[in-house]
């Protein structure tokens, strides 16, 4: 029987792939530790292709204005566009403002607004994405591409299945998001797929204002703390 063939390199391969670990498990660990201490935060999602003229990259600043005023911190991905508009509106109201790089090939360098000892790098979006539900009590979800429903439907997902504690889920943009959230009730949930009360875990809204209410209505009463 002759000896089974491998391509040359291929253990070499194996090796650094089992190494990796210890990298992931370093992102973990610095993520944990700058981020458990920076007290309730709400994360903005929302597109990198935003510009800064456009009516939604204004609105996501005036959001974070009005949820830095009523006290809590802004994450975002630490990117451009909707990213830069959280981050900048949480720093021009001396609010809290972190970022959770990733370089990515519409984010070549992170926004200037991320307050300098909460700017985080990650190369591994699956631990950022761990950090942005962690360390969040709420996600505020502007219009956006692919990454911004990504996150969207993850935290659904995990509030849905009980693998996390419910927050807050707010869409801004009754425009843009009306017609996924129409196709959701008339498609999805009239195929069976999901519950009528699942369609609970997300706020439609407009203004600010709005966000606002919704994050402090869910939290009055209670002791807010990092989700952990």
């Amino acid at each position: 029987m002759h000896a089974e063939k491998h391509p040359k390199g291929w253990n070499e391969i194996k090796t650094n792939d089992s190494w990796a670990i210890f990298k992931i498990m370093g992102e973990f660990v610095n993520g944990y530790e700058k981020l458990s201490a920076i007290g309730p935060c709400i994360s903005v999602f929302g597109s990198a292709r935003t510009p800064e003229d456009h009516p939604y990259y204004k609105l996501a600043v005036e959001v974070a204005k009005e949820l830095s005023e009523a006290g809590y911190g802004v994450i975002t991905g630490g990117g451009p566009g909707i990213m830069e508009a959280g981050n900048r509106g949480a720093h021009l109201n001396g609010g809290t403002s972190v970022g959770l790089n990733i370089e990515l090939p519409f984010e070549k360098q992170n926004n200037p607004y991320i307050d300098e000892d909460k700017s985080l790098n990650f190369d591994y979006f699956f631990v950022r994405k761990v950090m942005f539900v962690k360390y969040s009590q709420g996600f505020v979800v502007m219009p956006g591409g692919f990454g911004t429903l990504d996150e969207l439907f993850e935290a659904m997902t995990l509030i849905q299945t009980a693998k996390i504690a419910s927050f807050p889920i707010i869409l801004v943009g009754t425009e843009f998001w009306s017609g996924l959230m129409d196709w959701i009730k008339t498609t999805m949930l009239q195929a069976g797929n999901i519950s009528e009360k699942d369609l609970d875990l997300v706020h439609l809204v407009d203004t600010p204002e709005e966000v606002v209410d919704i994050v402090d209505a869910f939290y009055r009463g209670h002791m807010l703390s990092p989700n952990f």
